[in-house]
């Protein structure tokens, strides 16, 4: 296989998934494992000031120790490349457009739009945005890379890892602004896709019925600019507009849920607060996130990141706790520009006609001639499509100074109480976040964070570039919803709505499952109403819920429909539990025919125009039109007819789980239909076929708190928690994580997939934090030196 051939795959794999893998040839193993990085041993580093160690425990966690701030990033920058350098590489050029380099011309609108969506603004104003010391920081992880470049690459060095062998390229030098990629949060900060899903909504069934169909929260009428043309408006026009985390091609949902609680220790054993956090992403090889722990003076953190960013996005230091689930603000808005028919170069605005900026940009292309294209801006921001009479401009966040993803973490990484906690939050832009807080006081909090735009228009859909729709500057934090040692006893969020009831600002209509907090409540309220005072056990056994609210809610509508049936199907469903485990039989049924449901109500209460713009509905829409059917949907009898729904879906479920696993039912189980498989970008290449992972069994579905989600006709997981944390300020060391499948993105490292067989079981290891217990666990030991 040539290597344009290769590469043409690989970015196909990148963006819409892999397939099958030809045998390894003889030797790929030998040249795995001799690629491997040196973590044992001293080595010698250009760069450093004094020398470091670093110590790795056996679940390949690396524990930093320097003896200043400089080292301390220098060595960051270099330990993490040497796990995941690859992986770190594909992160830098997506975020600068610079992919077909090494993919060839597959990837030309991909990084089209990454250099549309770069940041263009005032440099210093950036760094300003930041905690001070940010651009030296970034400097010295920077550097910290580079050497660690230079060292493989050096005459007589042990060369570059395996996986650019296989594809075929080198890396580059790294530059602290390499750090500022805007694309890294892109596909978190929402909402364009929707924006034009909607227009195409309004434009097939109109803005009133479109308006009932939408999962909006609060309820709130769609707002259609006076004479807007939303025809031919579709999320398709945006293909290729994807964040740097993405390998699936975007479908209008980001995959971008997560979990998180704390617990004040008025309800927990330890009389000490509990924090639990699950971010959920993109399930891959390697992880996405990366463990670390960083000790140098005034520094001592520890918990997880992006592994091409400096510090701990959610962790802990010394004296508190956090961790983040996405908050779901509304910070992009879609503009029609109004074409000059005379110059399309030209928009129209409140003023008269004005002229684009216009740049012109290079993009280097794998196997074949250099391209030229015209990056095209209003003063909205880039232009995404036209048609020669309009055209679509993006304002989003991202182009404000400070919005690059999650180094705001910098400064939370050193706070030592809820009040710098609070005083780090003002730099914490991107992507939004419900962060909770706790801390060895016994503090709780939260706060719901992010640059939210105020608008006086919903947002909902694209507007005219006319002037009239203007953003008037953003949310002052203190009126984005927070909490401090709240009654109730903890602080719990799962993608939900966080804002209250006649909420001031339009900053989000949109949100996530309303069922996995909903579920976290029940646990905790179920507890502090027991008395049960609430352990690390407890905490890890609701992070691996499986208990599904929708699978109890409906099953309670089928007893009413069926409930005195002698169907096997029906008695399988009323007996069962509700716990979708692997195991189960029942819950194989009920996810098949959950989508046999969702798929009739869609087309019982949407017009046929809008069945394909739909898609499906949320699961609490679902249960809700069933839960009170209309006769406007179900006709003169609607209960009648939502009865015979559930039943006639159940019967098509049952013929299709018989066709995939057999009519006995004994022999169904969820597990055999849902599988996750964690696939290395470069799996198409001949050879690499060591490097992907998997099938394994899964629990779960996207409804309950082990949150499992797929997407379409496919059962297999496309997103979860990769990255678990459970945290106690009353012990640091009794802590646990686990970041799936291994800390290391090299096939021959032992770290490469060790955690796997944990986290498929729900399991955790020790995140150990004090020196004592540390030093206790470490395997490798390695004295970087100058």
């Amino acid at each position: 296989m040539t290597a344009r051939r290769t590469l043409a795959l690989f970015v196909s794999t990148l963006l819409i998934g892999p397939c099958v893998s030809a045998e390894n040839p003889p030797g790929m193993q030998e040249q795995a494992k001799a690629a491997v990085s040196t973590i044992q041993g001293k080595l010698k580093v250009r760069g450093l000031q004094k020398p470091v160690n670093v110590l790795r425990d056996r679940w390949g966690v690396a524990h930093i120790y320097a003896q200043n701030q400089h080292d301390l990033f220098f060595a960051q920058g270099f330990v993490v490349a040497q796990d995941r350098l690859f992986q770190m590489e594909l992160w830098k050029r997506s975020g600068e457009g610079r992919l077909a380099e090494i993919l060839g011309a597959a990837a030309l609108s991909r990084d089209l739009n990454a250099r549309l969506l770069r940041y263009r603004g005032d440099i210093d104003a950036e760094y300003r945005s930041y905690a001070h010391d940010t651009k030296e920081i970034l400097e010295a992880f920077t550097d910290g890379i580079n050497a660690f470049i230079a060292e493989r690459k050096r005459p007589n060095g042990p060369g570059l890892p395996v996986e650019f062998r296989i594809a075929g390229f080198e890396p580059e030098n790294w530059k602290p602004e390499d750090c500022l990629n805007r694309m890294a949060a892109f596909s978190m900060t929402g909402n364009a896709f929707r924006e034009l899903q909607h227009a195409q909504l309004v434009a097939a069934v109109g803005t009133e019925k479109a308006g009932e169909l939408l999962n909006l929260d609060p309820v709130v009428a769609l707002d259609p600019a006076p004479n807007a043309d939303f025809s031919g408006l579709s999320a398709r026009l945006l293909t290729g507009l994807v964040g740097s985390d993405t390998r699936i091609e975007f479908s209008g949902k980001a995959l971008a849920e997560s979990n998180n609680w704390t617990i004040s220790g008025k309800l927990t054993e330890s009389g000490k607060p509990l924090l639990a956090n699950d971010p959920h992403r993109v399930i891959a090889v390697p992880s996405l996130r990366y463990i670390i722990h960083l000790v140098a003076p005034g520094w001592d953190v520890i918990g997880a990141g992006e592994p091409g960013l400096p510090g701990v996005a959610l962790g802990h230091n010394q004296n508190i706790a956090w961790g983040f689930t996405i908050f779901g603000l509304d910070q992009q808005d879609l503009y029609i520009e109004e074409l000059n028919p005379s110059n399309p170069l030209q928009y129209k605005t409140a003023s008269g006609w004005e002229t684009m900026k216009v740049q012109k940009e290079t993009f280097a292309v794998r196997g074949e001639a250099n391209v030229v294209k015209e990056l095209k801006f209003t003063s909205h921001g880039p232009l995404l499509w036209e048609d020669g009479k309009r055209a679509l401009a993006i304002r989003w966040v991202g182009a404000e100074p400070g919005t690059a993803g999650y180094l705001g973490s910098l400064a939370v990484d050193r706070a030592r109480n809820w009040r710098e906690f609070e005083a780090a939050m003002k730099g914490w832009k991107v992507p939004s976040e419900n962060i909770v807080y706790a801390d060895r006081e016994g503090n709780i909090g939260e706060h719901s964070i992010g640059l939210a735009p105020i608008r006086k228009w919903t947002g909902l859909l694209p507007v005219p570039g006319n002037g009239r729709f203007e953003w008037t500057g953003f949310v002052p934090i203190d009126q984005l919803p927070h909490f401090f040692n709240p009654s109730e006893g903890f602080v719990a969020t799962a993608n939900n709505r966080m804002t209250p009831e006649g909420y001031p600002y339009k900053v989000g209509f949109q949100w996530y499952s309303v069922y996995r907090v909903k579920r976290i409540k029940e646990v905790l309220e179920q507890a502090k109403t027991s008395g049960k005072k609430l352990t690390i056990a407890d905490v890890q056994k609701l992070q691996t819920d499986v208990l599904s609210i929708p699978a109890r809610e409906l099953i309670g509508l089928l007893r009413h429909a069926a409930g005195n049936s002698a169907d096997p199907a029906v008695q399988l469903l009323l007996s069962w539990d509700d716990n979708v485990t692997r195991e189960s039989a029942a819950a194989a049924l009920f996810e098949l025919w959950m989508q046999d449901v969702s798929a009739a109500v869609v087309r019982k209460v949407a017009p046929e125009g809008a069945w394909e713009i739909l898609d499906e509905l949320a699961t609490n829409q679902v249960v809700g039109y069933l839960s009170h059917p209309s006769s406007s949907a179900f006709g003169a009898n609607p209960e009648a007819a939502r009865d015979r729904l559930l039943v006639d879906c159940l019967k098509s479920a049952t013929e299709r789980l018989s066709k995939l696993q057999g009519s006995d039912a004994q022999q169904w189980s969820w597990g055999k239909l849902h599988v996750v498989r964690f696939r290395h970008p470069l799996d198409r290449y001949e050879g690499a076929s060591l490097m992907d992972l998997g099938p394994v069994e899964r629990p779960g579905d996207a409804e309950t708190v082990n949150s499992t989600g797929y997407y379409g006709k496919s059962l297999e997981q496309v997103e979860g928690a990769s990255y678990r944390e459970i945290l106690d300020p009353g012990d640091w060391d009794k802590s646990l994580a686990i970041n799936v499948p291994g800390q290391s993105e090299q096939p021959g490292s032992a770290h490469y997939s060790d955690l796997l067989p944990l986290w498929a079981e729900g399991q955790y290891f020790p995140l150990v934090y004090t020196r004592e217990a540390v030093e206790k666990e470490a395997t490798d030991k390695l004295t970087l030196e100058p």
